[in-house]
């Protein structure tokens, strides 16, 4: 696929296709970068790839390393584990505030996006759940945007989600293997926005910090090969 200059935003055309490629594992993680290959595959000179290669340095989705060039990121488990604790205090922080500034309508395209997680798993199983989960408006997304804050929407939108991203799939197959999680995920989802619509600033972000929680404490369980009463006692 050759890119062409449109409106003088040809950067952002290889930003955004050199984006995808990371989060689809297009470009695996640790894989090193040839600009000359990536130059080639999209028709476009060095001097705007290298400054796409820049802003994504800058989202932490590429790193560059001292006599070894630029490397799409790698994440260790460890690393995986901060990002999600990290999301349980600012997911918790914007649910306790949209739950203040959402508007009835947007609260009610969370009950639309809910039927839609359902349907997809129901239709298609984990594809279904990786495809609403990749959208824009999925439900974790429109309660940030609905709290209002914009820094915490840049910090999770912009950074946090790019990166948690990456370990999408794994992590996807991961916690939602079996049917009965996904029935969990369900109840949980379904607490946060009845805490949202009630206008209780408390409990919507004390329901997405436990839904964060045991999300979390389950995917660390498996992917650290504990077993499996470890990783169900923390459900």
């Amino acid at each position: 696929m050759t890119l062409q200059p449109a409106s003088g935003a040809l950067v952002d055309q290889i930003v955004a296709r050199l984006e995808q490629a990371i989060l689809t594992g297009e470009l695996a993680q640790g894989q090193k970068l040839s600009e000359q290959t990536l130059s080639d595959r999209f028709g476009v000179s060095r001097g705007p790839l290298r400054e796409a290669i820049r802003t994504l340095e800058g989202r932490q989705l590429l790193e560059r390393t001292p006599f070894s060039g630029v490397r799409v990121v790698q994440l260790s488990l460890d690393d995986l584990e901060q990002l999600l604790t990290t999301r349980e205090a600012l997911e918790g922080m914007a649910s306790r505030q949209a739950a203040e500034n959402m508007t009835l309508h947007e609260t009610r395209q969370l009950r639309v996006r809910l039927a839609a997680f359902e349907d997809s798993y129901r239709r298609e199983g984990v594809d279904g759940v990786f495809r609403v989960r990749s959208a824009g408006d999925d439900l974790h997304t429109l309660i940030v945007r609905g709290s209002r804050n914009r820094w915490l929407i840049d910090i999770i939108c912009n950074e946090l989600y790019p990166l948690l991203q990456i370990c999408r799939f794994q992590s996807t197959a991961v916690t939602l293997r079996t049917r009965q999680r996904i029935e969990v995920v369900h109840r949980e989802h379904e607490a946060i926005i009845v805490a949202i619509e009630r206008r209780d600033a408390d409990a919507a972000e004390a329901a997405m910090r436990a839904h964060l929680v045991a999300s979390r404490t389950i995917l660390m369980a498996q992917l650290r090969g504990e077993p499996p009463a470890t990783a169900v006692a923390g459900a």
